[in-house]
């Protein structure tokens, strides 16, 4: 038996780095992108969420046109410090994996079952889910049972992501996504906010390694907030 290779302890703030380079090897074989970001760049793309969360939090988690449902549990959960421990409680959130890419299908999808995406942001996950065959059209089937109300737990999930007609606009996101047709402009699928193959892109262009970084950084070639390709051309 061989004994798996030793990482190195950077790799740990991927929380489960071994399922991380699994999803990453997933990719590759669905050629998803043509340049797969190695460990230490996904690394980089957690700290840009991380910046993301730190100084942009009203992208996550909020409605930008949908009013919010008007029973008594959706009007608490709004309020999204109150909402995050029964998100954590339901599966839909993985506060340490902020990538995804070490949460399992199952995880991904509770996450888009129960935690809100504004506007386009399922492509993000639906494109995660891409790679793991069969698990688009599970997730049709599961998000048209809570929309239906034929889930048991349609009116919990419902409240959970506080905004009308969530579910009903992920069936449509999901169908589209099944027909190959995520509907983005040219700026959403180069945000990696909203795309997740943005993402990988983003990744894969950063430093490959701690001290290229390092390097980078002193050269004023680096920043977390520096557009969507986060390094100097």
């Amino acid at each position: 038996m061989t004994t798996p290779r030793p990482l190195p302890l950077w790799s740990y703030l991927l929380v489960d780095p071994r399922a991380v380079a699994a999803s990453l090897d997933r990719i590759r074989a669905a050629g998803l992108v043509p340049d797969v970001p190695n460990l230490w760049q996904v690394s980089l793309g957690v700290a840009r969420m991380v910046h993301r969360l730190l100084f942009r939090p009203d992208s996550v988690g909020l409605s930008t046109d949908a009013p919010a449902r008007t029973s008594l549990r959706a009007r608490l959960l709004r309020v999204r410090p109150l909402r995050f421990p029964f998100l954590l409680a339901a599966g839909a959130v993985t506060p340490l994996d902020l990538s995804g890419l070490a949460s399992p299908r199952d995880r991904v999808m509770a996450h888009l079952l129960g935690a809100h995406h504004d506007r386009r942001q399922f492509v993000y996950d639906l494109q995660i889910l891409a790679a793991h065959p069969g698990a688009l059209e599970e997730l049709l089937a599961r998000a048209r049972a809570v929309a239906s109300g034929d889930d048991p737990r349609a009116a919990w999930l419902k409240d959970l992501v506080v905004y009308e007609g969530y579910h009903e606009r992920l069936v449509a996101a999901v169908r589209a996504a099944l027909d190959g047709e995520h509907g983005l402009t040219p700026e959403e699928a180069a945000d990696p906010d909203v795309s997740f193959l943005a993402y990988l892109r983003w990744c894969a262009a950063q430093p490959a390694s701690p001290a290229a970084t390092w390097r980078a950084l002193r050269a004023g070639e680096f920043a977390l907030d520096r557009d969507r390709l986060g390094v100097a051309a």
